[in-house]
Order: structure tokens, then C-alpha cells, then sequence
């Protein structure tokens, strides 16, 4: 149970040199994914007006103002709106919902997986309030599971052995691939536009490793589980698009169907040395039902 109150932020920022709306909020320390948000929903404008370019020109002297329209303020919360897969004192593990940020932006401060799940601790033992720590964080679209620590020292131990995770997910996705298994590799840049691409080796791309396997087909679709080696931004979504499979629900990188009304993926296993006793954990969240329900109707390869 979540109860609500409402919030407003307004950011006021003064040219001091030519630039581009995109340019000068990165200097700022928005990040890009914010900026689109911010552009998207009108919530930039200069001299009165609202801008929706992220190459707008500003020149030096420009006001310009940052305002998100209000929002809801969760003040307590009773139960979390996900499950939790796993606690103890030093790590704890959700099921992250499709639709959910893990952590916020700037025109999304708490309807989040963080603020959620901190605000629950708290609240849950308010003579000792505990604290959470991001480990690393699923798309907004994506559900599964996403690992949080209890402890600064947690946190740096696992990201510092991210390296040795296992992380896989089910993914449905367009079409068959013509191999029933293989590996997608490519080299992956991101445009000022927010969206990430497949490229040539070079100083500002950043080597991906996805391995895939076909479980299932079926009414046009494909079940497939992936299986990371490393975790760029897009990594599973880009790939799968450039081998002609894209995503299901996937429009942003080619995907003409969405019969979810979401993202046809889902981490569900994640295995990883515990920080504290160094012990392999390993964790496994099923497919949300609606995906559930889909990929049943399939057939097995």
C-alpha cells in the first residue's frame, strides 16, 4: 500500500555560452534518457516558449527553466508494489514490474524500485531504518529481477565482481532467427537522439556479447533464452533487431507488434557470490503472466 502526496520541481539555469538544450543539460548532469523525457513531455522552455528539439540553439544569456509538471509524492510505503525474491542483511532481490524505473530520473523522483523498496525498509523498522544501494538496474521496460545491497561495502564487493554474475532472461521475440543457437556480437554507440546502434570498433563504442538460444516457436513468435556477457544499455534489444528478430512490443528498434503493451522481456536468473560469505546465490523469477500465457501456446524447438 502506497500513500500519496504531491511534489513540484522547478530547475531555473543561465546560458553562460552558445550551446544546444542537449549540450548544456549534460554539462549539468542530466542525464540523456532524462533530457528526452524532459523534451517529450514539454517541460523545457526559453523566453517563455516550450522546446521539444534536442539541438535547439541557446545562446549566452538565455533563461532557461526546467519544469516537470507536479507530481505524486509517495509519503510511506506500507507494501511494496513488487516481490520480494530474496533478503538478508547484506543484499535483497525484487521482481521488478515492466513500467517501472529502477532508479530515478529528473522528471521521475519516487515512483521508482529504489525509492520504493527504501521507503518500505524504513518503514518496516523505523527504530533502526535500513538503507539500499544500486547495484545495477533493467530498462524501465523490462521486468525481473534487479539486485540491490544493504551495505556501502556490499555494493562495492558486487559491482566490483560483476563481472563473474550470470545473467539470463526469456525474451519473446518477432519471426525465428535461422539458427536455433549462437552468439551476437557487435561494437554499440549511442546517437544524441537516445538511441543506441550497432557500429564499427571505435573509441566511443563499446564492445556487447549476447549468446541466444530458441526454446520455443510459435504464431509468428519466437521464445528464446539470453544468456549476457557483458550488460550494455540496449544490448539484448539492438542485437536481436539487427538478426531481424526484434523484441515483441519493441517499436523504438523495429517491432510492429505489441500485443502485451510492453516489452516481451524478462531477466529471470541471476546468479552471483554473495558479498559477505562469498557463497554462489542463485536467483529465478518466472515470466510475468501475460508472457506466460503467450509463450505457452508455442511449441518447444
Amino acid at each position: 500500500m502506497l500513500i500519496f502526496g504531491y511534489n513540484y520541481f522547478v530547475t531555473k539555469i543561465k546560458v553562460d555560452k552558445n550551446s544546444t538544450i542537449t549540450d548544456l543539460l549534460l554539462s549539468k548532469g542530466y542525464k540523456k534518457s532524462s533530457i528526452r523525457n524532459l523534451l517529450k513531455h514539454s517541460a523545457i522552455s526559453v523566453a517563455g516558449k516550450f522546446i521539444t528539439k534536442f539541438d535547439y540553439p541557446l545562446t549566452k544569456g538565455d533563461l532557461l527553466i526546467v519544469e516537470p509538471k507536479p507530481v505524486k509524492e509517495i509519503l510511506r510505503v506500507i507494501q511494496p508494489p513488487f516481490e520480494i525474491l530474496y533478503e538478508d542483511e547484506h543484499v535483497v532481490a525484487i521482481n521488478k514490474p515492466a513500467g517501472l524505473l529502477t532508479i530515478a530520473t529528473d522528471t521521475e523522483k519516487l515512483n521508482t524500485a529504489y525509492f520504493l523498496l527504501n521507503a518500505y525498509l524504513k518503514d518496516r523498522s523505523p527504530e533502526k531504518p535500513e538503507r539500499i544501494f544500486i547495484v545495477h538496474r533493467l530498462d524501465r521496460d523490462t521486468s525481473g529481477i534487479v539486485l540491490f545491497a544493504k551495505t556501502e561495502t556490499a555494493k562495492r564487493t558486487l559491482q566490483d565482481n560483476w563481472k563473474d554474475s550470470d545473467k539470463k532472461y526469456l525474451v519473446i521475440t518477432e519471426g525465428t532467427p535461422k539458427s536455433k543457437a549462437g552468439t551476437l556480437q557487435s561494437y554499440l554507440r549511442e546517437t544524441k537522439t537516445f538511441k543506441v546502434y550497432s557500429t564499427n570498433k571505435s573509441e566511443d563504442s563499446k564492445l556487447a556479447v549476447t549468446n541466444y538460444e530458441v526454446l520455443k516457436t510459435g504464431s509468428g513468435c519466437s521464445l528464446l533464452e539470453i544468456d549476457l556477457e557483458t550488460g550494455r544499455k540496449n544490448q539484448i534489444r539492438v542485437q536481436l533487431a539487427d538478426m531481424g528478430n526484434p523484441v515483441v512490443g519493441d517499436k523504438k528498434y523495429g517491432a510492429t507488434s505489441n500485443p502485451f503493451r510492453r516489452l516481451g522481456l524478462h531477466a529471470h536468473m541471476l546468479s552471483f557470490n554473495h558479498p559477505e560469505t562469498n557463497k554462489r546465490m542463485h536467483l529465478k523469477c518466472r515470466m510475468p503472466a501475460e508472457l506466460r500465457k503467450f509463450a505457452n501456446t508455442m511449441r518447444a524447438v
